[in-house]
């Protein structure tokens, strides 16, 4: 099962450290306490349209930017799901549009790496 709250933590980690920032000062940024933000961004909270935009801003990051990040992540994951459902077939029709011209066959279910211009991401099936 894909958890968007484990992609959407995962992805403002990512921000965060990105600029070597620490919890800490985004924590004091964003007016929220470091165990909650930590929970977030480790996926075991869910965080409210307003807690975003505080982290978000926090980190000079548009929202937008934040959500497409998490959208591309979540297209991954599901063609690593897909992927695993159905080790050698094609991907499906569904899964397509989100992806422009990548495809995947043969591929082993556990691990799917997709190479990207600006860093590796690694989807792993659950």
């Amino acid at each position: 099962m894909i958890l968007l709250r484990r992609l959407l933590g995962d992805v403002l980690r990512r921000q965060r450290q990105r600029q070597g920032r620490t919890l800490r000062e985004v924590s004091s940024s964003a007016r929220v306490s470091l165990g909650y933000l930590s929970e977030v961004e480790r996926g075991q909270k869910e965080a409210s349209s307003e807690l975003l935009s505080a982290i978000c801003d926090a980190l000079d990051v548009r929202m937008s930017e934040l959500m497409r990040e998490v959208s591309d992540e979540l297209a991954l994951a599901e063609l690593a799901q897909s992927a695993a459902a159905t080790p050698g077939g094609p991907v499906p029709a569904s899964v397509r549009p989100m992806l422009g011209s990548v495809s995947v066959t043969g591929v082993p279910p556990e691990r799917v790496t997709i190479k990207a211009p600006a860093e590796a991401v690694d989807v792993v099936a659950a």
